[in-house]
Order: C-alpha cells, then structure tokens, then sequence
C-alpha cells in the first residue's frame, strides 16, 4: 500500500490561452507548464478526433479515443517530462480510471461545479511525497462536455455509434452528457528532484 502526504495544496481558477503562456509571480512554474500541457494535449485531441469524423463519420472517431489519445498524451509527455493522461467519474475505458487522489480531486470538481463555479475554470494541484520520500507535482484540469464529445457522450447516440461503443466496452459509463457538463478532467504526474 502506498502512502501519500501532500505537501503543498493549490487551487486556481483563471485558465485559459493566455493564462497557460504567462508566468506570473505568484503561479508556480509547474502550473503553468501543466496549464501548456493541458491545453495542448486539448488542442490535439479535438483536432485528431475532428479530422476522423470528418473522414469516416462518428464511428472513425471512436478510434481516435481509443487508440491515438493515448500516444498524443505519451509523445507530448515524453517531450514536456510528465505523465500526460486524462480520468473521469464515468468511464468508458478502464485504462483510464483515476487513482484515489484524482477521484478526489474529480469529486471535488463536482462539488465545485454545484456550487456553481464554470467547469472549464476548475482546476486542482498538489506536491505530494509518497512513503519513500519521492515527491511528484500533480495537476488536472476539468474537461467541460463540448459539443463535438455528443455524439458518442451524449444522450442521443446514433445507432451504429452505439453498437460500436458495446462492442469495445461492455461497461460503458460515459453517456448521457449535456454539453457544457463535467466529462472528466486532464491528468498531469511531474516528478521533482
């Protein structure tokens, strides 16, 4: 069993493009290198899956989820030095489901998000230091369910997008979207010296 002690707790809300290129005085380096990388991993993930919907419809995007989100998040994160990934209350392929600290972290968003504050402004770091006395920079960033995600997240999934979707995960939790609702969140490891 792994034990965990954080070490230093943050939270920010103002993100955005212009917040992920500037540094400032009271935003640690880390922060805004995880921002970069979030928004980055983002931008190439949408613009991946838009092309393979556009070449083959819904159904082509699946494969872009499935199969090339993961290399995105490893070519960019082998480049940045970090652990690149994304996690979620609701699942859709168990690869991906969160260790204790981003469920609670996730679980947090929630509550965050019923309290109303916007889903594309939560945000959550931490140090942590495990039992060997290694300590790693942890940041996720909530990914808010944009329009594009519909129409395999959202509540009216076309038939052979369905049939696709059981195909590949027979325990798919990762319906039933609105768009503009909490999807998950960016999921960013950078161990420190």
């Amino acid at each position: 069993m792994r034990t965990i002690s954080i070490l230093v707790l943050g939270t920010a809300l103002a993100v955005g493009p212009a917040s992920a290129r500037q540094q400032s005085d009271d935003v640690p380096p880390e922060v805004v290198a995880s921002r970069h990388a979030a928004q980055t991993f983002g931008s190439m993930l949408k613009d991946t899956l838009q092309q393979a919907i556009q070449s083959g419809g819904p159904v082509n995007g699946i494969a872009v989820c499935r199969e090339k989100a993961a290399q995105i998040a490893t070519d960019l994160g082998q480049k940045q030095e970090m652990l690149i990934g994304r996690t979620s209350l609701k699942l859709r392929n168990p690869d991906n489901a969160p260790d204790n600290w981003e469920l609670a972290v996730l679980k947090q968003f929630e509550a965050r998000k019923a309290q109303g504050d916007p889903v594309d402004k939560l945000e959550f770091f931490a140090v942590i230091e495990d039992d060997q006395g290694k300590k790693t920079f942890r940041y996720m960033k909530a990914i808010p369910t944009a329009g594009l995600c519909l129409s395999c997240h959202g509540e009216n999934i076309d038939p052979a997008v369905d049939a696709k979707l059981k195909e590949l995960y027979p325990n798919d939790k990762a319906r039933g979207f609105k768009e503009g609702e909490l999807r998950g969140a960016f999921t960013i490891d950078k161990p420190l010296p």
